[in-house]
């Protein structure tokens, strides 16, 4: 048994030893696809105030996939607004945009802007559709 048991011990050690080495062996095939060819939004780098908001949003097409040329910049995703190029904090490609002065006056001027945009939205813009996040 005695000898049974070294038998054992020796499989037992090659099979670890086989299985530890195939960590080490690079895998074949194993390029990660990249897309380099990410576009950024007509504001990316540039002032992202509300007037540069409003030209994004009046060339925003509901019924087209969301992109980063085809978003609506007025849209929260968590709580949070995109960059200018529609993309939300947290995902990959998330730049802070440069922002717009802010006053009381201008904030009440586009919290009515915001009220008539609510109130009257474009066609085809409900949740789901392909040119939202929501």
């Amino acid at each position: 048994t005695t000898n049974y048991k070294a038998k054992m011990m020796k499989l037992t050690v090659a099979v670890a030893l086989v299985a530890s080495a195939s960590a080490f062996v690079p895998m074949q095939n194993a390029r990660m696809p990249t897309k380099l060819n990410f576009e950024y939004g007509e504001y990316d780098d540039k002032l992202w105030d509300n007037d540069a908001k409003k030209d994004v949003y009046n060339k925003w097409d509901p019924a087209t996939p969301r992109s980063a040329k085809n978003f609506n910049p007025f849209e929260t995703f968590k709580g949070n607004s995109c960059d200018a190029s529609g993309i939300f904090p947290g995902e990959s490609r998330y730049k802070d945009p440069t922002r717009g002065d802010v006053s009381f006056a201008i904030m009440m001027a586009e919290k009515a802007e915001a009220e008539e945009r609510a109130a009257n939205p474009k066609a085809g813009s409900e949740p789901g559709c392909p040119g939202c996040k929501n």
